[in-house]
């Protein structure tokens, strides 16, 4: 990705945001500490990272309904704590 083309994501985004498409959140108070224990759980059997783990986390915090993702790491995650994913 050029910087032109990281600079028109972030704008699109930012226009977004302002639209009301997306709205930002505090990490949840309890997530930090739900992302290491995630970390310790399934971190040697799926292969997650702390982003992967702090992105679950955050969803089972916010009471999330579906969690979607591109990432097959935090998908697996996803899925073995009960998520349900796209």
């Amino acid at each position: 990705m050029t910087l032109d083309e990281a600079k028109r994501v972030h704008q699109q985004l930012d226009d977004d945001r302002a639209a009301g498409i997306w709205q930002r959140l505090e990490v949840p108070e309890g997530a930090l500490e739900l992302c290491g224990d995630l970390g310790r759980s399934y971190g040697p059997k799926l292969g997650v990272r702390t982003l992967d783990s702090l992105h679950v986390a955050c969803a089972l915090e916010f009471k999330a309904e579906r969690f979607w993702t591109f990432d097959d790491r935090q998908s697996k995650l996803a899925r073995a704590v009960g998520l349900k994913t796209r």
